[in-house]
């Protein structure tokens, strides 16, 4: 008796589990488009999926680039150098060569990557440049790090994030 009753157990599982449809021999991957978020937002679409939290706007999420206080601050900032250039997608702004014309000899150029759009003082990553040429521009020294214009090009460019934000706040209101 004790036999019978652990078979039907065994098969009543087997009968539960297999109409749970984990395994469907008609569906091919070709029915599913190969990016994540495509099959997300289809599943989503089709009522198979649920989310915990709405997707907030965090770090690594690159707004329209006049709303962005950190991008337009930046581009205030070096507004006086040219600029090699200037993507807003991947968030890097490169300067070109900048020399002031009584320094005919000392360079500078700057590198800053965008790692959040919040207004924070690790939203930045600036990397600094300085060329010594002696006589002509073919005999020149490149070195990297100048902790003390980083410094203050970081705090610059904070500082006016933080007002535009402010002045967006009290647009709003």
């Amino acid at each position: 008796m004790a036999l019978i009753y652990k078979y039907s157990i065994f098969i009543l599982i087997l009968a539960t589990l297999q109409s749970c449809g984990i395994y469907k021999p008609g569906t091919s991957a070709k029915d599913f488009p190969p990016e994540p978020e495509k099959r997300v937002a289809k599943n989503i679409e089709e009522g198979r999926g649920f989310q915990l939290f709405k997707d907030e706007k965090t770090g690594g999420v690159f707004d329209f680039a006049t709303s962005n206080e950190l991008w337009r601050a930046s581009l205030d900032t070096l507004d006086f150098m040219p600029l090699i250039s200037a993507d807003y997608g991947g968030g890097l702004i490169i300067t070109d060569w900048y020399s002031e014309e009584n320094q005919k000899n000392d360079f500078i150029k700057i590198s800053i990557r965008f790692l959040t759009n919040e207004i924070r003082a690790d939203a930045l990553k600036i990397q600094i440049y300085t060329k010594e040429c002696i006589g002509d521009t073919n005999n020149c020294k490149i070195t990297q790090n100048n902790s003390e214009i980083e410094t203050k090009l970081k705090e610059s460019i904070l500082k006016k994030a933080s007002k535009y934000k402010q002045n967006k706040k009290k647009k709003k209101n």
